[in-house]
């Protein structure tokens, strides 16, 4: 899905079979999406299902996630690789917003047995509203170098099919270049856990996002570029390699 154009300058894609949908012409979508913007994606993506891999440009459009999990019609656990919760109330009413989906879901979607968050911010997930609690679960950036510690939270929290939604603002800035502020996770390291994940339970679906916002004419844009592209294609590539009968 391409909001800002910024998948003009990367490559990972153009091996393999994709749709392009251009969003660029939609007012209102940047880190708010108002309602007019939020009636034509949906519009847009109205004959598209959840399954498969949506790559969905930067942060500020993650609340993407949420009107592509509104396809799904089965239980499923939402798995969530990112820096920051998403669990803020909106702050202008019921706008939806890249930093309240995740409790958009929670709220809307009857078939979310529960939220994984994965990679937050310890004193951010401290600030989660208490009427939340039963229904979230998180795996918090302190233990996120310990895949024996991962692999048992695995074990116990996620026991339904999947959608995972990633946030490239996970990974440490050698890793990536995001808008927002990162954290300390390798590549290598995010695609140990990935892995597991995706051996884990029926994989319904994935997103993934945090491009950077910095142009490609910029240093900053081309070397946040260059990175982005590598994880990208290296996350598009472990993925393929691990479809099989039970995934999407």
């Amino acid at each position: 899905m391409d909001f800002t154009k910024i998948y003009d300058s990367e490559i990972f894609y153009r091996d393999d079979n994709f749709e392009w949908i251009d969003c660029t012409h939609i007012r209102g979508t940047n880190c708010y999406c108002d309602e007019e913007a939020e009636a034509e994606l949906k519009g847009i993506i109205k004959d598209y299902l959840p399954y498969g891999v949506h790559f969905i440009d930067s942060g500020n459009y993650h609340y993407m996630s949420k009107l592509w999990t509104d396809k799904i019609h089965e239980p499923f656990v939402l798995a969530v690789f990112d820096h920051h919760p998403d669990m803020q109330p909106s702050l202008f009413g019921s706008l939806m917003s890249c930093g309240c989906w995740v409790k958009k879901v929670l709220d809307t979607n009857p078939y979310v047995k529960k939220a994984v968050l994965i990679g937050a911010d310890d004193s951010l997930l401290q600030n989660i509203e208490n009427k939340y609690r039963d229904r979230i679960v998180c795996f918090s950036e302190n233990n996120l170098h310990d895949a024996d510690t991962w692999k048992k939270f695995a074990d116990i929290y996620i026991n339904a099919p999947v959608y995972i939604s990633v946030d490239k603002d996970v990974l440490n800035t050698e890793s990536a270049v995001t808008s927002w502020d990162q954290g300390s996770l390798t590549l290598p390291e995010l695609k140990s856990l990935f892995s597991m994940l995706l051996k884990k339970q029926r994989i319904i679906g994935i997103d993934i996002c945090g491009e950077c916002a910095d142009t490609p004419q910029t240093s900053t844009g081309r070397y946040g570029m260059m990175l982005n592209d590598t994880a990208n294609d290296e996350l598009l590539h472990l993925i393929e390699t691990k479809k099989n009968d039970e995934f999407f």
